[in-house]
């Protein structure tokens, strides 16, 4: 049987780049609330942006691979964007330090290497998803919090910051891998192609082959008329023609049902 063109989608919960950006989406909520009052933002357009860009890197990454399945090319752009909207945040973040007279932590610093080097554990349930998935992140939340959640906001801020680019670092790496794939299987269009010929080679094989000439032995070929009380209408002739102008008759639903001929008046032998 062809294999569906719709390619395995959905799984993203057991992504890493997934989890990571869960954790940066709530740590910036958090961190928002307690920089940003109302009386330092009044319009809300710090916070706002902030935590829409956070918000859009994990749906674009939910959205991809909801999609997966009938366009890589969309699976593509999608993880782009989410991509695109972490550099945003990681901006952001690094806008609040410089204003706050604070540096970005350098790679070597050993706060750094210690938020970096923290384990998110994979998720690996698949029954009741979204009850278990809430309980690994709230159990991965309190992994990070000591970091992500710091009394220092710019500590929080530097750790938020670290995984940001150990998401991004993982999307690039998915984003290569879902190329490679793209460029040795083809996708939804190329799927439906290889399943219509497949398909097509299938109704071939079953049909019964063509009937023997009863004059000359050949094999016959389906043909229609052009003049005459039989134009339009189907029938076998011979592909020894014009030499064997043996003609037979086809079903009468034009489907494989064949009747066999006698030499009468629809049978002409060679030399006439």
């Amino acid at each position: 049987m062809p294999q569906s063109p719709i390619g395995p989608s959905g799984g993203y919960r057991r992504m890493l780049s997934f989890g990571f950006t869960c954790l940066v989406y709530h740590a910036t909520t958090r961190i928002c609330k307690r920089v940003y009052p109302w009386k330092e933002d009044p319009l809300g357009k710090t916070s706002g942006q902030m935590i829409g860009a956070a918000r859009s890197a994990r749906q674009n990454i939910v959205e991809a691979s909801a999609r997966a399945g009938t366009s890589k090319e969309t699976e593509l752009r999608l993880l782009d964007v989410a991509k695109g909207s972490l550099e945003e945040l990681l901006g952001d973040y690094e806008v609040y330090l410089i204003d706050n007279g604070q540096t970005v932590w350098s790679i070597a610093d050993e706060r750094w290497k210690t938020v970096n080097a923290l384990p998110l554990d994979e998720f690996a349930a698949t029954e009741d998803v979204l009850h278990a998935f809430s309980r690994h992140m709230i159990a991965m939340r309190a992994r990070f919090a000591p970091w992500l959640e710091h009394e220092d906001p710019f500590t929080a801020a530097n750790a938020v910051i670290v995984l940001i680019k150990r998401a991004e670092s993982l999307l690039f790496k998915q984003m290569e891998k879902t190329a490679a794939v793209f460029s040795e299987e083809g996708g939804f269009r190329e799927r439906m192609t290889k399943l219509r010929l497949e398909q097509r080679e299938a109704l071939q094989a079953a049909e019964p082959p063509p009937p023997v000439c009863p004059a000359c032995g050949k094999p016959m070929t389906l043909r229609k008329a052009r003049t005459g009380a039989s134009a339009g209408k189907k029938f076998w002739g011979c592909t020894g023609y014009p030499v064997c102008k043996a003609i037979q008759e086809v079903g009468e639903r034009g489907d494989d049902t064949r009747r066999s001929a006698t030499l009468d008046t629809r049978l002409t032998t060679l030399g006439g």
